[in-house]
């Protein structure tokens, strides 16, 4: 039984003190608590700076019920990976009653599934690159003839590109299944989309501009997001009018048919020879580092690293405890 209740409609806050007492949760114990922290202490500092009430929280080392202990009227959620952003802490904040930013716990739990979110999408007729599940080493040849060269081997259930590896010749390809199956038990090969990597920002159900990502590395991998700085993104993107439309058009219906709300970034890659958007994954906690895409597309539409976590943390409105 969930202690909360939705109010779809946008409320804004005129000063820090309508937010009360807030929770940054940070850290906690994925394989993207690295990530996780930057995001977190970004956010921290900045909503402080607009004279929010705000914690530092990382689970990791303190009980979730310690924020009702605590007095904490709401949370930003800056969890990336499992047990952050894949719908449990949502749960338990629900069972707790606190008010929390992004996606709920369906959306959350789903899209922290890259293999089950392309189904959905997918099957909502939206395109995708064609794939192939890894069960076992006994697919790894069945995969190579219906995706073929070069292709992508993903984990499902990991963010920021870990234990994602880019496969071009049969060769690679134990070993690619090994490393992502080390990490998660479902494992699944992507065509991988020769051409260009946007992405797409949501905030309060809108999109921000897109941005074309072009990595030094063979694809945008997780030294490429967080660490090189030979990445180069591109915002504008670079796109016409008429490509940005589609592409802004594809991103919100993907958030909208998976039930994101409140925030996120949707990934696509265009194929060049077609020209046609590929949907990728979305993420509904995305990076809030000075390499996010985010905050970068945000600024484009003239919303400034403070702004944006303010209406960031705005989404909990979306959110309150039920009267009893």
């Amino acid at each position: 039984m969930s202690l909360l209740t939705l109010n779809l409609g946008e409320r804004r806050a005129r000063s820090g003190s309508d937010f009360g007492k807030v929770a940054v949760l940070l850290g906690g114990d994925s394989t993207e608590r690295e990530i996780s922290l930057l995001s977190g202490n970004a956010v921290l500092a900045a909503l402080t700076r607009r004279g929010v009430n705000a914690h530092a929280f990382d689970p990791k080392g303190s009980a979730v019920q310690n924020l009702v202990s605590e007095g904490f009227d709401r949370v930003w959620i800056a969890l990336h990976g499992p047990g952050g952003e894949d719908g449990a802490m949502q749960g338990a904040l629900e069972w707790l009653g606190v008010p929390y930013t992004g996606s709920g716990v369906l959306a959350s739990a789903l899209t922290m599934d890259k293999l089950k979110t392309k189904r959905v999408v997918v099957g909502a007729g939206y395109a995708a690159p064609e794939y192939a599940v890894l069960s076992s080493a006994a697919d790894l040849q069945s995969a190579l003839e219906h995706v073929g060269l070069p292709l992508m081997v993903k984990p499902a259930s990991q963010g920021s590109s870990v234990g994602i590896t880019k496969v071009k010749t049969a060769a690679e390809l134990p070993r690619a299944y090994a490393e992502a199956r080390a990490i998660d038990p479902i494992v699944f090969a992507e065509r991988f989309i020769t051409g260009d990597e946007y992405t797409v920002g949501v905030l309060h159900d809108r999109g921000l501009p897109s941005i074309r990502i072009q990595p030094a590395t063979e694809f945008y991998d997780y030294q490429a997001k967080y660490f090189r700085n030979d990445t180069q993104y591109h915002c504008p993107s670079g796109l016409d009018a008429k490509a940005e439309a589609e592409l802004q058009a594809a991103a919100l219906a993907a958030f909208q048919v998976t039930d994101c709300f409140g925030w996120g970034r949707v990934d696509y890659m265009r194929d060049r020879a077609t020209d046609k958007f590929h949907f990728i994954e979305i993420n509904t906690t995305p990076g809030m580092t000075d390499h996010s895409l985010v905050p970068m597309a945000a600024r484009q539409s003239g919303i400034d690293f403070e702004e944006l976590v303010w209406r960031v943390l705005e989404t909990s409105f979306l959110r309150e405890r039920k009267c009893t």
